[in-house]
């Protein structure tokens, strides 16, 4: 049977977020953000190891334990400068337990409100998959194009639109060619469709969202504790 590993890349320095800090680091509901990322990931049965992917000049990452989250949690400090340089890197630190046909699953340092509700979906309906998906949102708002003043340009038809979540889950081997071959995109799908496949998209929830602004912490501790599953902190 293939295994699942996950990636998380933790490289960046979360400069939208405009804190002193990088973002994954800044306290949400008494843990550095990251560590609700990572203790989701390190619960789920399905998932055999964490790789948390930190900067080579990462000084944060020191300050706190991790052991609490246990032992399938590893840390490489061989980030890249963009996120596909950061996974392949950690795709290559993997490949001393992963083989081609395992599943890697690239999830987002920033996404902490995963649930294992969602990991067992995205595993479960893409255990068959000869491509390998994601988790993803139909597009619920009216989306305006707009022009270089800001003003609206067209409103776009949201039909067939889905709004793209982590974690991302595709075989080990495929996922490493085509990050290599594509290192451009903005997510891992990117590459997957590059090649010249289609990936297929997991229906998931706003609560898997993304802190990318100080706002968000808020709401992300609110999902965190409205949650009736336990995940260890």
């Amino acid at each position: 049977m293939p295994r699942h590993y996950a990636i998380v890349p933790a490289a960046g320095s979360g400069s939208r977020f405009g804190a002193e800090m990088p973002k994954q680091y800044l306290p949400l509901a008494g843990r550095p953000l990251i560590h609700h990322t990572l203790a989701a990931l390190c619960q789920c049965p399905l998932i055999e190891r964490v790789w948390v992917v930190l900067s080579p000049g990462d000084n944060y990452w020191p300050r706190w334990d991790w052991t609490v989250l246990g032992p399938k949690l590893e840390t490489v400090y061989c980030g890249g400068a963009t996120r596909a340089e950061s996974v392949g890197n950690g795709l290559v630190a993997a490949q001393t337990a992963a083989a081609d046909d395992d599943w890697a699953l690239v999830h987002d340092a920033a996404r902490p409100c995963i649930s294992q509700a969602m990991l067992r979906s995205l595993c479960n309906e893409l255990a068959d998959d000869p491509v390998g998906g994601l988790l993803a949102a139909p597009v619920a708002d009216t989306l305006k194009r707009a022009d270089a003043g800001q003003r609206v340009l067209a409103t776009e038809p949201r039909d067939g639109l889905w709004q793209a979540q982590t974690p991302q889950m595709f075989r080990y081997g495929l996922l490493r060619r085509a990050l290599s071959a594509c290192p451009q995109v903005t997510d891992e799908a990117g590459a997957v469709e590059a090649a010249g496949y289609q990936p297929r998209l997991v229906r998931a929830d706003a609560s898997n969202l993304k802190v990318t602004f100080p706002a968000d912490l808020a709401l992300a501790e609110a999902i965190l504790k409205s949650r009736r599953e336990e995940i260890p902190v």
